[in-house]
């Protein structure tokens, strides 16, 4: 798994979060996305001859992060592709987006943690293998309350005519944006590797921990 202890800040207009320093930033753009990530991936093989073979999973992977960042309003998207020797690599994505609902009366959706929290739904596992959802509220640092979901969680594929999903360690953090009524900033980690949840949800709430407004 990717170091947290060397990271790196990632700024925007509004906030900002740190990343370990492997992790790659890319352009979610649609029009330009795909051949970014192309050329950003082929670098990182020119540097990493060793990652060749899993060159067209790495790329795969990284497009199909930033098509559904875009869908889901993304500000930022990050993702890691790690190859530790296997067939597969070990891959995964923070993305942080502002998001904000409305009630049937056409009011902003309270943005108190605890609010959030009691309408996202809890989701036991029946038996060993079946997807589950905790939700909890926690504290970050600097920042306050947060109402959080993690679990492991099927997940529908955005814009799919025959509603497929993918079944994802995932991770979703909502933080209320002072001085914005109705609105979140929406830190969501996810991966397909579902062996290393564990690890995975200690990576994302680390990112997390770091997520601040900034003016």
């Amino acid at each position: 798994m990717a170091r947290y202890t060397e990271a790196l800040t990632v700024e925007r207009g509004g906030f900002r979060i740190k990343v370990p320093e492997t992790w790659w930033e890319f352009d979610v753009r649609p029009e330009s996305r795909d051949d970014s990530i192309r050329r950003m991936v082929d670098d990182r093989i020119r540097q990493h001859p060793e990652l060749r073979p899993s060159r067209s999973a790495y790329v795969t992977f990284l497009q199909k992060a930033a098509s559904d960042a875009w869908k889901s309003g993304a500000l930022y998207c990050g993702c890691m592709a790690e190859s530790f020797g296997g067939d597969t690599p070990i891959t995964g994505s923070v993305t942080v987006s502002l998001v904000g609902g409305r009630t049937s009366t056409g009011d902003p959706l309270p943005t108190d943690p605890a609010a959030i929290a009691a309408r996202l739904a809890v989701k036991e596992a029946k038996k060993p293998g079946d997807s589950w959802r905790k939700v909890t509220t926690v504290d970050i640092p600097g920042v306050g309350p947060a109402a959080r979901t993690q679990g492991i969680e099927d997940v529908p594929v955005p814009g799919d005519a025959l509603n497929r999903t993918v079944r994802a360690v995932l991770m979703q953090t909502y933080i209320p944006v002072p001085g914005q009524e109705g609105k979140v900033a929406l830190v969501a980690g996810s991966s397909q590797v579902l062996d290393l949840a564990d690890s995975f949800f200690d990576i994302f709430d680390a990112i997390t921990s770091t997520f601040r407004f900034v003016d």
